[in-house]
């Protein structure tokens, strides 16, 4: 499955390639620098091989938009979740790959449109814990958890912030042990990757996702404003490149590729 997979990826590729686009004009960096949140498997997580490195379906893909605009993109791990988006809002890292979009970010990025990837955001309870969850207002009276400065669509925020209790920790990791242990009743994160944290932790027969999501929000590059090494003509070559790659199957062919990956190093006890 791995090799047809690898094989149709390949596929994708050497056609993406025969894409024209213009060399990167004005810029003076000889490469860039993108992270994200590293607790995002199959989209992203730490390279067990190398830790300063984020591995996945998203970093594959915007290294290989790099070689589109011809230019270098290196992957790097930013820090926690909120550290990583701080990093990039600050112009030390040049762009996020993979973050919602909200009228908030805009302000202090540029989101390449259309998103390259969707993700549905769940309620994830322990499984001896459940409660009758059907929409929004089920959850008032419960006391949640959620990352710091993460998102869940600018509806469920604005719902959240006047009528939930939500404690937010820097890592998933701590989120879902928080859970575990009782402290919260539930905790909001993406499907795949709370499937796979839970595996990792140990814990999948003892948490659970409840259906509704409570959203399903586009995954999005975005690019800093603050930084240095992007100017306005990269901002639109990368636009376009960035429109041509969405419109091929190559994202989702990443993301099955990568849970392939991710599954093998859990298999060899590889636990980033």
């Amino acid at each position: 499955m791995i090799g047809w997979r690898l094989y149709s990826f390949m596929s994708i590729t050497i056609t993406l390639m025969a894409i024209p686009c213009a060399a990167v004009a004005e810029n003076t960096c000889d490469h860039l620098t993108a992270t994200g949140n590293a607790e995002y498997p199959a989209y992203l997580w730490r390279d067990p091989h190398n830790p300063d490195r984020l591995i996945g379906a998203n970093a594959d893909l915007i290294k290989y938009l790099g070689t589109l605009v011809g230019l270098r993109i290196d992957v790097v791990y930013g820090g926690p979740w909120s550290r990583a988006q701080e990093e990039v809002r600050a112009g030390r890292i040049d762009m996020l790959a993979g973050y919602f979009i909200t009228s908030e970010r805009e302000q202090t990025l540029h989101f390449v449109r259309p998103p390259f990837l969707f993700t549905s955001s769940m309620i994830w309870v322990r499984t001896s814990g459940a409660f009758e969850y059907r929409e929004w207002s089920d959850l008032i009276g419960h006391n949640g958890g959620t990352l710091v400065n993460n998102s869940y669509g600018e509806a469920f925020d604005h719902y959240a912030r006047a009528n939930l209790s939500l404690e937010a920790v820097p890592t998933a990791n701590q989120a879902f042990q928080k859970l575990i242990l009782k402290r919260n009743d539930y905790v909001i994160f993406e499907q795949f990757p709370g499937i796979a944290l839970a595996k990792k932790l140990g814990v999948e027969a003892a948490v659970e996702a409840l259906e509704p999501p409570i959203s399903s929000e586009g995954l999005y590059l975005a690019l800093s404003l603050s930084s240095q090494c992007i100017n306005q003509t990269l901002r639109s070559q990368i636009d376009i490149a960035m429109r041509k790659i969405v419109a091929s199957p190559l994202p989702k062919a990443l993301v099955n590729s990568n849970l392939d990956l991710w599954n093998a190093q859990q298999r060899q006890g590889l636990n980033p």
